[in-house]
C-alpha cells in the first residue's frame, strides 16, 4: 500500500485518495486530541489504523486511529517541517537535521538513514514565512525529496543516491512526479523539470517577480495534472505551465498575496489564497473562475476531498467542509488555539481587529499568532469515519461522524 503524501495521486493521475470516501455532509465531532510539545506543521498521514505525523518538537509520532493514544515514537535532532511517506512497510521521514531516514512503518525501527549535503546545521530556512520543508515522494522503487538547494534521488531498498540536482536556492516543495518526469519549484523562482531517472534537466520555467519579492520565489509545491504544471509563486501569480515544454499556458494574479496550495479534480483545480482569504475553483485549462469561497482567513495546506465535498483548514485555526459543486461553506470546526485566543487578535466576526498593526509588527509576531490560533497549515486526512487534522497548537484532531 502506498500513502505517499496524502495527495500523492493527485501527482499521478490527479484524483484524490479520498475520492471513494463517503461525505461528511453534517459536522463532525471530536473523536480524540493528541498533544505533542512543538507547534506541528507537516501533515498527517493515515495508514491502515495509525496515523503518521511529525512536529517541530522534532519527533515523529504514530497514533492509533481509533484510540488517538501513542503506537510509537521516533526521535529526530531538529524541527520537522515536510509529511512522511509509506511504501508497503516502509516509511519515510526527512527529519529536520539532514538526515532522509527509512523505518519501519509498524516498529518504528531504522532501516537506514541518508546523508543530505547540507552538513550539521540542518535545512536552511529561506525567511520566516518559510513554513515547510520537502516532503518525499516515491515513484518505481525512487524516493524524491529536496533539501537545501538540492533535489535528491535515493534508491528505497538501500538508501543509496541514485542522483541529485542543485538549483540556486532551497527546494522546499514537494516534488511531482508525472510520467517520465519530476517538477519542483526553488527559492530561486524557477520551476525545473528534470528526467526522473537521469535527473537530466529537460526545462526550467522562470516567475515573473513582483514588487516586493522580484525573484518570484516558487514556495507553492507543483502539481501535474491533464498536461499541465501548477504551481503558484511568492510573486502573486498563479501559473498553468505545459508540462512537455515548460512555457506558461496561462496565468492568474491574486492581487493581495500568495496562492499555493493546489488540488486538482477532473477539469477543475481548486486553488488557497492567502491574504485574498479565498478557495478558488477554476477551470484547469482556461483558468476561468467557476466559484469562490470567503474563508475569512490565510490558506496554506491543500484540500482533501470525498465524492462531493472538500476539506481544508485556515491559518486562523479553522477547518472548513464545502460543498464542490458550488463553494458552499456547510460547516467549520475550531482548533483549541482559536477557541482560546482568537480576540486577541480577531474580531467576533473573523476579521483582524482594528489595532492589529500594533498586535502584528514583526514577522515573528505572526509566527506567534498562527501558533496561538492553531492555524492549519496541513492538509487534513480522512476516512470513512474520520477526519484528522494536525494544528500549530500542537495537536493532531481527530473529528468522527
Amino acid at each position: 500500500m502506498k500513502t505517499c503524501f496524502i495527495l500523492l495521486s493527485l501527482i499521478l493521475a490527479g484524483s484524490s485518495i479520498a475520492q471513494n470516501v463517503k461525505d461528511f455532509d453534517q459536522q463532525p465531532k471530536l473523536a480524540w486530541q493528541f498533544k505533542t510539545t512543538g507547534a506541528v506543521i507537516s501533515s498527517p498521514v493515515i495508514d491502515g489504523n495509525t496515523v503518521y505525523v511529525a512536529s517541530l518538537d522534532s519527533g515523529l509520532y504514530a497514533i492509533d486511529l481509533s484510540t488517538g493514544k501513542a503506537k510509537w515514537t521516533f526521535g529526530t535532532f531538529g524541527p520537522i517541517r515536510s509529511t512522511v511517506c509509506i511504501e508497503q512497510n516502509q516509511l519515510f521521514l526527512l527529519g529536520g537535521d539532514t538526515y532522509l531516514y527509512c523505518l519501519n512503518k509498524n516498529t518504528g525501527a531504522e532501516l537506514w538513514r541518508f546523508r543530505t549535503f547540507n552538513g550539521y546545521m540542518g535545512d536552511r530556512r529561506y525567511d520566516w514565512a518559510d513554513y515547510y520543508h520537502s516532503s518525499p515522494v516515491i515513484s518505481n522503487g525512487i524516493v524524491y525529496f529536496g533539501s537545501g538547494n538540492t533535489l535528491y534521488a535515493v534508491k528505497i531498498s538501500t538508501g543509496d543516491i541514485v542522483w541529485y540536482y542543485q538549483t540556486g536556492d532551497v527546494v522546499h516543495t514537494v516534488p511531482s512526479v508525472y510520467k517520465e518526469k519530476i517538477f519542483v519549484g526553488s527559492f530561486d523562482g524557477h520551476v525545473y523539470a528534470l528526467n526522473n531517472q537521469t535527473g537530466q534537466l529537460i526545462w526550467k520555467f522562470k516567475t515573473t517577480g513582483q514588487r516586493y519579492f522580484p525573484r518570484g520565489e516558487v514556495m507553492g509545491s507543483p502539481v501535474a495534472h491533464g498536461g499541465y504544471v501548477f504551481v503558484g509563486a511568492r510573486d502573486f501569480n498563479f501559473y498553468a505551465l505545459d508540462a512537455n515544454g515548460g512555457y506558461s499556458r496561462w496565468m492568474k494574479t491574486f492581487p493581495k498575496g500568495w496562492a499555493l496550495p493546489v488540488t486538482p479534480n477532473d477539469s477543475v483545480i481548486y486553488v488557497g489564497t492567502s491574504d485574498d482569504r479565498l478557495l478558488v475553483a477554476m477551470d484547469f485549462q482556461t483558468g476561468d473562475k467557476l466559484w469562490t469561497a470567503n474563508a475569512k482567513f490565510n490558506i496554506f495546506g491543500k484540500m482533501t476531498r470525498s465524492q462531493s465535498m472538500g476539506y481544508f483548514g485556515t491559518l486562523m485555526g479553522k477547518v472548513f467542509g464545502i460543498d464542490l459543486k458550488t463553494g458552499k461553506i456547510k460547516w467549520s470546526l475550531n482548533t483549541e488555539g482559536y477557541n482560546n485566543h482568537r480576540l486577541k487578535y480577531l474580531k467576533d466576526d473573523d476579521n483582524y481587529r482594528d489595532d492589529i498593526g500594533a498586535i502584528l509588527g514583526t514577522g515573528n509576531d505572526v509566527l506567534q499568532m498562527y501558533y496561538n490560533l492553531g492555524a492549519i497549515f496541513s492538509t487534513p486526512a480522512i476516512t470513512n469515519e474520520y477526519i484528522v487534522v494536525s494544528s500549530a497548537d500542537g495537536s493532531v484532531y481527530s473529528f468522527s461522524r
